[in-house]
């Protein structure tokens, strides 16, 4: 009986524990620490005081392939990054699940495709992706200097996997950032991601 209370109490504080871990806009962003693409330590409260971009990504994605094969996404992240934003591009894949791969694969990838993300993070337990409540590839969350989330959703606002799509939608994330570095509050703080799942 004593086992079943513990094993009982040990469930509701795990239970507790993910519960408090749910993002919300204008609260702190969930802290995490992971290692990177060459294998270095690293944590959300590397950057504080920075603007940080979190993108989760799996290039077997036809919606990654999207934004990567026509250059919107380094696109992206050129401009943000020549502003002195923060981009880690999460891999959330699950050993054995499409989009999983090493730390020398990611790198590799990166160059081939030409992305300049400020760092790639291997996350393949999942742990960061169910803490930010990430569902697709990609979904991108924004977090301010101050540390709060201040944008979770999709990049842009046509769901689709045609990049012809681009040029007409609403760049979600492109205008986030604008708002953030003028000191203003996001119009669009969260909007519905879309893509394909994340395979945890």
């Amino acid at each position: 009986m004593r086992l079943m209370q513990t094993l009982l109490l040990a469930a509701g504080v795990a239970t507790a524990g993910l519960a408090h871990a749910v993002p919300k806009i204008g609260e702190p962003a969930p802290a995490f620490t992971t290692t990177d693409s060459d294998g270095k330590t690293v944590k959300l409260s590397d950057f504080k005081g920075k603007t940080v971009v979190l993108e989760w990504t799996n290039d077997g994605c036809p919606f990654v392939q999207k934004h990567y094969s026509s250059g919107n996404m380094q696109s992206l992240q050129k401009d943000a990054t020549a502003k002195g934003v923060v981009w880690l591009s999460v891999i959330s894949s699950a050993p054995g699940k499409q989009g999983h791969v090493t730390g020398a694969a990611a790198n590799a990838l990166s160059k081939e495709r030409g992305a300049v993300p400020t760092d790639v993070l291997l996350d393949p337990t999942g742990v960061i992706g169910r803490s930010y409540e990430a569902k697709t590839t990609p979904h991108l969350f924004i977090v301010d200097p101050k540390g709060t989330l201040a944008y979770m959703g999709g990049i842009d606002s046509i769901a689709s996997a045609d990049p012809a799509d681009i040029k007409d939608a609403k760049p979600y994330v492109k205008l986030a950032l604008a708002e953030i570095a003028a000191g203003k509050p996001v119009t669009d703080a969260v909007t519905k991601p879309y893509g394909c799942s994340i395979k945890y």
